[in-house]
Order: C-alpha cells, then sequence, then structure tokens
C-alpha cells in the first residue's frame, strides 16, 4: 500500500514539473488545440476520401498533351487504332516521366509518316496536326534541354 502511495506521488510530482516547465499560457493553448470528438457516431462513419490535388503541369507540356489528344482522336476517328493507342500511352507516360513520354511521341510521330490518307482534305488535316505535335514536342525538348535537333 505504501509503494502505491509513493508511486501515486512520484506521478503527481513529475506531472507538476512538466506543468511548470510548459507555463500557464501554453498549457491553455495546449488544451484549446486538442481536438473534441463530436460523439461515439462519428467514430463509426466513413471518412470522406482525401481529394488528390494534380501536380500543375508546364503550359509546354500542357500543350503537347492537347496536341498529342487531337490527334489521337483523329487517327481513331479514321481507323488508326494502333496508332492512336500509341500516342495515347505515350502522352500517359508524360505525367510519370516526362522525358520517355517525350521520346515515345518522338517515335510514334515518325511512324504516322508512314500514314497515308486517300482523301486530300483528310491529308491536309493530318498534316496540320502532326506538325502542331511535332512543333509542341520539339519546343518542350529545347524547353528541358534533352536533345539537340535540327530544324527541318
Amino acid at each position: 500500500m505504501l509503494d502505491a502511495i509513493v508511486g501515486f506521488v512520484v506521478v503527481l510530482l513529475v506531472g507538476a514539473g512538466i506543468l511548470v516547465m510548459i507555463g500557464p499560457r501554453s498549457l491553455v493553448q495546449r488544451l484549446k488545440s486538442v481536438p473534441r470528438f463530436s460523439g461515439v457516431p462519428s467514430l463509426f462513419e466513413p471518412r470522406r476520401p482525401r481529394e488528390l490535388v494534380a501536380p500543375t503541369l508546364n503550359p509546354k507540356t500542357q500543350r503537347v498533351l492537347v496536341a498529342a489528344a487531337r490527334l489521337a482522336n483523329w487517327m481513331r476517328a479514321h481507323g488508326h487504332e494502333d496508332v492512336a493507342r500509341d500516342i495515347r500511352n505515350a502522352a500517359a507516360r508524360i505525367a510519370g516521366n516526362e522525358p520517355a513520354g517525350l521520346y515515345a511521341l518522338q517515335t510514334t510521330l515518325r511512324r504516322i509518316r508512314v500514314v497515308n490518307i486517300t482523301d486530300s482534305s483528310s491529308q491536309e488535316r493530318l498534316k496540320t496536326l502532326v506538325s502542331e505535335l511535332r512543333t509542341a514536342v520539339q519546343d518542350r525538348f529545347e524547353q528541358l534541354e534533352l536533345l539537340p535537333f535540327r530544324r527541318p
């Protein structure tokens, strides 16, 4: 019994010493900052998932992605699903590893040179979209200083 009383006194003295070291004003502030539970039901409610904020992209990278989406949609609409898929995959790579995605887009652009469209207006639209994407990719390459390359 004496051991319990001595233990209780020791705990009180240590607690009082900590309170003296903290100080009265900061103790009140810390007590106010302790979160209050509104009740037991709040413990059992599912938490709202935190909204993940996507990292902001460089404007030139956004320009590359927009141009890639336009070209991929056009290619898919004209029956070139494999090239459209490659463009989409390369554009998706940009989010995780931008240089690798840009290199993949450049490789896919080389494959598009082989695509032939019989309709002359469609061929012109394809050339316009490809040149837009090529210009955007080259601008981003230069900005990232990835490779030196020649202007055609």
